[in-house]
């Protein structure tokens, strides 16, 4: 059965309860969750009272934030503490972030004083950085314990804790001395020493570091799990993959926004309303649109060159748009070579190089096929067809230089590189690129 008809069950209330438990607990908890964006809210407190109490806490974490609210609102103080206290550490601070303080109150209330103060403490650490993503839910052991022994802990804690294929291996004082794989473990003798097998290289993470940093390690190193410690080495908790996925996403999605010249927004595209998408739309709109008052008075300066030859002013849309085009290529490059660790800053003369290279290649090959076709729809003006090709060739060699240098120039500025990406970059290229054409123009044509 899928997601599609369990939802008309619930809506029209056809199949006993009994059944319907039965049937969602051969579900997949994200495919459970998912049915719950389709109901509404009387449904979704309905169908989260059906869930069996063994996956309930599961497909909460799933749900939506509006969703969880209603949820919440609708349980009991038992309830919720039940919930919560069966949530990992780090859903159950992704959850609360996201809250009113009214409901943030209650839930904290009916949290057990340990996981609250873990919780409270988590909450204090930057939005961005590796506390906040981290959670406490691992598995340590002894240096000195036996592989026996590591086995045994395993099978006591295990079960609540956020993985137990990485297991990190720690002093007396929880300084952090190694890590041993599930594998490892498995593949030792019950009377070897943890000392004796574990990974003494173990890439870590401090509370501080910038979580998009922390991704490029995930990347870079084929992480499933990596330590957090504080500044005195200890360990204090783990991230795990599944939530690199999601600052990979958030932080590809805020770039991507940022490209585009929108404010970023964390909330859904068919969640935010019209007034929020306007609003994160209309400034950068103005400043293009105020920007565009510069090429007005580029092409009102050569005014008179134009009512000479009228014909000049058609072939402005061409040369913009292909700048344009050439500048976003080169800085879209850049700024994902920046953002997954291929490209530095001391890169900043290989990358001009090689971008003034394939601008060359490209501005040949467009400036052929743009002098045979002004040539035949001229009446084989060559002056014009020089006018246009080298203009062109120009501009394509400028919009690339611009486009690999100014993400560069933002991150040397510790500006998001992807800002510059449109509005500046959509500014200059056309700006120049005018003075290239009309200076040009003037030099061959005599204007």
């Amino acid at each position: 059965m899928d997601k599609d008809e369990i939802v008309e069950l619930i809506k029209d209330g056809s199949l006993d309860i009994s059944k319907m438990k039965m049937l969602l607990s051969g579900m997949n908890t994200v495919d459970i969750a998912e049915v719950f964006e389709k109901l509404d809210k009387e449904q979704i407190i309905r169908m989260f009272r059906i869930l069996p109490k063994v996956i309930a806490s599961d497909v909460f974490a799933y749900v939506d934030t509006d969703q969880q609210q209603i949820i919440i609102e609708a349980l009991t103080d038992t309830e919720i503490g039940e919930i919560i206290n069966k949530l990992f550490v780090d859903d159950a601070v992704d959850f609360i972030e996201e809250m009113p303080a009214n409901v943030v109150k209650r839930v904290l209330q009916n949290v057990p004083i340990a996981k609250r103060k873990i919780i409270n403490q988590i909450l204090q650490y930057p939005d961005d950085s590796a506390g906040s993503i981290m959670t406490t839910e691992y598995i340590d052991l002894r240096e000195d314990a036996k592989v026996r022994e590591a086995f045994d802990t395993i099978r006591t804690i295990g079960l609540n804790k956020e993985t137990i294929y990485n297991c990190y291996v720690i002093r007396k004082d929880r300084l952090l001395v190694g890590g041993v794989s599930a594998k490892t473990l498995m593949l030792a003798r019950p009377q070897d020493k943890i000392a004796d097998i574990m990974d003494t290289n173990v890439v870590f993470a401090n509370t501080t570091d910038d979580r998009e940093k922390i991704a490029e390690q995930f990347h870079k190193y084929s992480l499933l799990a990596m330590p957090v410690v504080d500044k005195e080495q200890r360990l204090v908790g783990i991230i795990t993959v599944d939530d690199i996925v999601d600052v990979i996403v958030e932080e590809s999605t805020e770039d991507i926004e940022k490209m585009a010249a929108l404010v970023p927004s964390d909330d859904p595209y068919l969640k935010t309303s019209i007034f929020q998408h306007a609003k994160n739309r209309f400034l950068w709109m103005l400043i293009l649109m105020l920007s565009a008052t510069i090429t007005g008075t580029i092409i009102s300066s050569f005014e008179e060159g134009l009512m000479v030859l009228p014909i000049l002013m058609s072939f402005i849309p061409m040369l913009m748009n292909t700048g344009g085009i050439a500048g976003s290529q080169s800085s879209t490059l850049i700024v994902r070579g920046m953002a997954i660790g291929e490209i530095g800053l001391g890169d900043i003369i290989l990358i001009l190089w090689k971008e003034l290279r394939v601008g060359i290649l490209c501005g040949l090959g467009l400036g052929v096929v743009n002098f045979i076709r002004v040539f035949i729809m001229n009446n084989s003006d060559w002056k014009l067809c020089l006018t246009i090709t080298l203009s062109l060739f120009c501009t394509i060699l400028m919009a690339k230089t611009v486009g690999s240098v100014l993400p560069i120039l933002a991150k040397r500025l510790r500006i998001d590189p992807a800002i510059m990406s449109a509005p500046l970059l959509t500014t200059i290229v056309d700006a120049v690129s005018l003075v290239i054409y009309f200076s040009i123009a003037k030099i061959i044509l005599g204007l």
